[in-house]
């Protein structure tokens, strides 16, 4: 591909030179720490910028029950600042500050009652925290923004160090000041970048940096669903770097145990997080389950199945029925392709590329999925900050968004006025088609891209290419090209060094992080792998 023989270093990386690694071989660099700490300031006001949005539909003045008047249900959608947040101060007894899922069921019309929320057991807990000291909506609201907006510094944080400049297209993206405090997205995209975080920018062995990885995938599962689209190819990841790191010095059997622990360690936490609300209401807490189970892909759900496929069937039932078979296993089949293109990569490049995959899993779940939430973007977004696709690409994706994000609510408005059509009603279908054919293409060029964190050479090995070279005579692995330079590199550095006396050989490339499998990273005073 024409972006595996270019350089790593390109314009999109901020300042020339600078992808992270300082010169003197300790720590992040100078520029890197800069970017780090521009991304942390401008996304605390971009995320003022959220709060003031969505609480243009807070009060000013309130009812018995907490609820912002006058005219409530109107200024949400003719204003374009409706909030899950607000909207759930009502209607799941968060009001009432009851414990989440414990006294909760669903009704025989599909209702949750009792304080059962239709999102896991960890927002749950985020949603009744952020109401504990609330006796109103926008209360609520303001409280749940406090809790919300930390887990956005710390994505921004992260971000600045794993791709440097590039971060600000999370701290200044279009997507935060619309979805920061939409839903409680904020804590699950920390979570799975942090995942990732973990494996590319901590010391360890890769045995503890998969472990810590599969524990926040778990976490963030237990937050929103999607993280769990990424334990596969993290296990996938661990594999490849474990049998190339240690060759045939270990066998296919022992290579496996510690890929197996990713799903393991996450399958675990999962299980440890929900078990106490399975024990203390377990009809509450399946009530989540059943309920999302119940999801219809209807106007709410902008997905291609109520707009591209419903029109095929005669009757609702039938197209509810197929969608609910029909939108997981074109999730699971859009993973396994995305695993397999992987797979055929890492047998090619000795190296498995991880944030490729979970990028194109995660568009083919938005793209197949029968529900595609507005504030869903913000999970895309991180991807579009770690791995090197053309601007293009990225601008138009935005465009579409914003097209969705504003005219969504505004033709839910129309249509409560009757209004069957109208620039609303054009901008939803610009951007429910829009977001759909990008998502389709980036699932593509999200596998052939490059990662900011990819410190290869730029050209590849042929294919075929082993990264370890059979035990010679002796017994023992000899260390093959992925693990030795060859005598003519050395003397070339030797050379270089001589040539330029100020300049070590911790600073002949500012790029030269060690691969994330490395045996032996030197580590800097933070952590961080240099």
């Amino acid at each position: 591909m024409a972006s595996e023989t270019t350089s790593h270093t390109s314009a999109d990386d901020g300042p020339p030179g600078d992808t992270g690694v300082s010169t003197t071989g300790f720590g992040p660099s100078p520029a890197t720490r800069a970017a780090a700490a521009a991304a942390i300031l401008l996304c605390g006001i971009t995320l003022v910028l959220g709060l003031l949005n969505k609480h243009r539909c807070t009060g000013p003045a309130f009812d018995e029950n907490g609820r912002s008047t006058p005219n409530y249900a109107e200024r949400n959608y003719h204003d374009a600042c409706y909030s899950d947040i607000q909207f759930l101060w009502l209607g799941r007894d968060v009001d009432k500050h009851v414990l989440p899922y414990v006294h909760g069921d669903i009704t025989a019309e599909g209702q949750l009652v009792g304080g059962t929320l239709e999102y896991p057991v960890l927002t749950g807990t985020l949603v009744w925290a952020g109401a504990a000291f609330a006796d109103t909506d926008a209360e609520f609201l303001l409280g749940s923004a406090a809790l919300l907006a930390p887990f956005g510094l710390v994505t921004a944080w992260m971000l600045g160090r794993l791709a440097g400049w590039r971060a600000l297209l999370w701290a200044l993206g279009p997507p935060l000041v619309l979805y920061a405090f939409h839903n409680w997205d904020l804590a699950v995209v920390a979570a799975s970048v942090a995942a990732f975080f973990v494996v590319q920018r901590t010391r360890g062995s890769l045995r503890s940096r998969a472990g810590w990885a599969a524990v926040l995938l778990g976490v963030g599962t237990a937050l929103k669903l999607y993280p769990g689209l990424f334990v596969v190819p993290l296990a996938l990841y661990v594999y490849v770097e474990s049998r190339r790191t240690d060759g045939p010095r270990r066998g296919v059997r022992e290579a496996l145990r510690v890929p197996l622990r990713v799903p393991l360690l996450a399958g675990g936490v999962v299980a440890a997080v929900n078990l106490p609300f399975v024990l203390a209401g377990f009809d509450g807490w399946w009530a989540s389950i059943e309920f999302q189970g119940q999801r219809e892909a209807d106007g709410t759900s902008n997905s291609i199945w109520y707009w591209g496929v419903r029109h095929l069937f005669s009757g609702d039932v039938a197209f509810q029925q197929f969608t609910d078979v029909a939108s997981p296993l074109a999730v699971l089949t859009a993973l396994a392709l995305a695993c397999g293109v992987g797979w055929d990569r890492a047998q090619r490049d000795g190296e498995f590329p991880l944030l490729q995959v979970c990028a194109a899993a995660l568009c083919g779940f938005l793209l197949l999925h029968k529900v595609h939430s507005p504030q869903y973007t913000l999970w895309l977004l991180p991807m579009f900050v770690l791995l090197r696709v053309r601007w293009g690409w990225i601008a138009a994706y935005l465009a579409a968004d914003v097209a969705l994000g504003i005219g969504i609510f505004r033709w839910y408005g129309d249509f409560q006025q009757s209004i069957a059509d109208g620039f609303a009603a054009q901008a939803v279908v610009i951007g429910v088609w829009g977001r759909a054919a990008l998502l389709a293409g980036l699932f593509v060029a999200f596998l052939g891209a490059r990662a900011v964190t990819d410190h290869r050479p730029a050209r590849l090995p042929p294919r075929g290419y082993l990264p370890f070279e059979p035990p010679g005579p002796g017994g023992s692995g000899a260390r093959g090209p992925a693990s030795r330079d060859s005598d003519d590199d050395r003397a070339g550095r030797r050379r270089t060094s001589v040539d330029n006396p100020g300049r070590t050989t911790a600073s002949r490339d500012p790029d030269s992080t060690p691969p994330s499998g490395s045996s032996s990273p030197e580590p800097g005073p933070d952590g961080q792998r240099t």
